[in-house]
């Protein structure tokens, strides 16, 4: 089968998350991803753990890097530069995540890209953007978490404002990237030049919370925490039952008439205190201890099986281990094995997005570091061996990176 992205080179010069998980989802859609890494440590992630696998590598790095060629290059030599820029004019899309400025220094920057590749799409992913007072300021995810809104509406009323569980912005920012990337190719089709495009943490952190910004900027309702709850429909939340804790998502006044049916109350459906949205969101705190009597009577998979039965939308609350366990995820085959050159295999979560005709399935590993050097530069650049030494020579890899590495570093 082909690939929907095939024949694209992106040129990748991003590390630790927002930028390669961008990479990670082009590579999946076909997109030919040489990932550039600096020699010696090579992307911050590979570093970070635990957990590592027993080979030593993290399984952070592992996660958002299947699909891609690491190549390592030393951006402060003037060989190494050469070679990226080189790269770079026979390829569809560079990608980074630096500082404003630092592409710009080694003269990889847009501008002087441009001139060399006029079809370019070159993507920036910064913390706060290219102009501002916070311009220059690194981007880290739960800063801008905190700074961004996000955090001061989750976590309980009482307690600490919380982070999500994952590094959601740095997430949803390579989705966004993503969605620019394939909207900027598009438009190339279209008009035969490439473009830049920008994107930051806090512009994509401010993007998720849609209808939390529309409520302020619009009728200037300042959200606040709601732990689990929903600031705009009751009962929407996590309940306790007899043995364990249960999700409700009631959505709509017929869904809130099937729980109180289900529940043994349907005298309570049609209630003028509670039968429309509007009545439960203003009584929350009552619906929602009622609600908790409800649920504390019974099991969760008691609670399962009769608001399944009533098409109530609910879910236990399942660890990690429990989900991926699930028969749901074995019928979606999204559980993938990878064959590693040091690790064996790996089982991976694939691609979440299926096409008729294209393939999504996993074609390479997570590289290892500088591990397709040399036959990068062979097929895209028609180098030599004895150009390759030259360049090795005169520090383009790193000191002392002559050859393609055979095995990773030990994390």
């Amino acid at each position: 089968m082909s690939r929907a992205l095939e024949g694209v080179r992106v040129l990748d010069f991003s590390r630790v998350l927002a930028g390669p998980y961008c990479a990670m989802i082009l590579a999946d859609l076909g997109a030919e991803v040489v990932k550039v890494e600096r020699p010696g440590p090579g992307d911050d992630l590979r570093g970070w753990g635990p957990p590592f696998t027993p080979d030593g590598e993290s399984t952070y790095f592992l996660s958002v890097n299947r699909n891609k060629r690491s190549v390592t290059l030393d951006l402060k030599s003037e060989a190494g530069r050469r070679v990226a820029e080189r790269l770079a004019a026979k390829s569809d899309v560079v990608l980074e995540n630096f500082q404003p400025g630092v592409m710009e220094s080694f003269g990889l920057g847009y501008e002087e890209l441009k001139e060399i590749n006029p079809r370019l799409v070159y993507c920036s992913i910064t913390g706060y953007g290219r102009a501002g007072p916070l311009k220059d300021r690194p981007g880290y995810d739960i800063v801008i978490q905190s700074m961004g809104g996000l955090m001061s509406v989750t976590g309980e009323p009482q307690g600490l404002p919380m982070r999500v569980g994952v590094a959601i912005v740095d997430l949803v920012t390579g989705l966004y990237s993503a969605i620019g990337i394939l909207g900027a190719l598009q438009s190339r089709a279209l008009h035969g030049h490439g473009q830049r495009v920008d994107l930051s943490l806090l512009e994509s952190c401010l993007s998720v919370m849609p209808n939390l910004t529309a409520g302020y900027l619009m009728a200037g309702a300042k959200p606040a925490r709601l732990g689990n709850g929903h600031p705009n429909a009751v009962p929407y939340k996590t309940f306790a039952t007899k043995d364990g804790h249960l999700t409700l998502a009631i959505g709509n006044d017929g869904q809130w008439r099937q729980l109180c049916g289900a529940a043994g109350h349907p005298e309570l459906a049609n209630d003028p205190r509670y039968a429309k949205n509007q009545a439960r969101v203003a009584g929350r705190e009552e619906v929602d201890e009622l609600v908790s009597g409800w649920l504390a009577q019974k099991t969760s998979a008691e609670w399962m099986k009769l608001l399944a039965s009533a098409a109530v939308p609910c879910g236990p609350v399942y660890t990690i281990d429990r989900i991926l366990a699930h028969p749901q995820v074995a019928a979606l085959d999204l559980l993938k094995t990878m064959a590693h050159p040091t690790g064996g295999s790996l089982r991976v979560v694939g691609a979440p997005f299926h096409f008729s005709d294209d393939d999504t399935e996993p074609y390479l590993p997570p590289p290892l570091l500088g591990g397709h050097t040399r036959a990068v530069l062979k097929e895209v650049l028609g180098k030599s061996e004895a150009d390759l030494d030259d360049l090795a020579n005169r520090g383009a890899f790193g000191v002392g990176v002559a050859k393609d590495r055979k095995t990773h570093r030990k994390g």
